[in-house]
């Protein structure tokens, strides 16, 4: 492995997708594929005999043990590893759980070995990877949750919007932005309050002072 190299796990339960993505990055000079696992049990055994891998390539949905405890399970006892989490949903619940356990960037499994390939240089360079997926400010919310949240303006645009009877779609509309947008703007503040509904949104909103009644 030359000093550029960057070495590269990949956990999946599917072996036909996880030998077909570890033959793809395999023509990249810049990745090393050290080991392969089958869910977050088996990365346990053979971590052991690589515990210098860069970074974990984790798939969410396998048996045994899951994305969701493998990710927790090391950064508990791996810290310094990186985690992306791959998946073939565009699912929000999944990726605040896998960004909650440790995973700095989410990705799906139809993406190109550019992208991954990029997504993997960003995660080892920064720590985090962000895309249309996973915001900035959604991973500063869930690593950095004892800190006072910070609102941006459209953020506190559609805090004010929520108050009202308008629907999503037409808060969309008002603020000349797409319905996919609203639904980022009001998931990133559920997940950075751990609220979980918009009349919730509203009273938080109310009691801080954050909206005009």
């Amino acid at each position: 492995m030359s000093a550029q190299s960057i070495s590269i796990a990949i956990v999946d339960d599917h072996t036909l997708f996880r030998s077909g993505l570890a033959s793809l990055l395999d023509e990249f000079d810049e990745i090393e594929i050290v080991f392969e696992g089958n869910n977050g049990l088996d990365l346990q055994h053979k971590i052991k005999n690589h515990p210098d891998v860069q970074l974990i390539l984790m798939d969410i949905s396998m048996p045994i043990m899951d994305g969701f405890a493998a990710t927790k399970w090391t950064k508990e006892n791996y810290p310094d590893v990186k985690i992306l989490a791959l998946s073939m949903l565009e699912d929000e619940k999944a990726i605040i759980g896998m960004l909650k356990a440790g995973a700095g960037g989410y990705m799906l499994k139809e993406s190109t070995p550019n992208d991954l390939l990029t997504a993997i240089k960003a995660i080892i360079d920064k720590g985090f990877y962000v895309n249309d997926l996973v915001s900035g400010r959604l991973l500063v919310a869930l690593k950095d949750g004892d800190t006072k949240p910070v609102f941006s303006a459209r953020e506190l645009t559609f805090l004010q919007h929520c108050s009202s009877e308008l629907t999503y779609r037409e808060i969309a509309d008002l603020m000349n932005v797409s319905p996919r947008t609203v639904d980022n703007y009001r998931e990133s503040l559920f997940a950075k309050l751990n609220i979980k509904s918009r009349t919730g949104l509203v009273v938080y909103a109310i009691k801080n002072k954050l909206i005009t009644i």
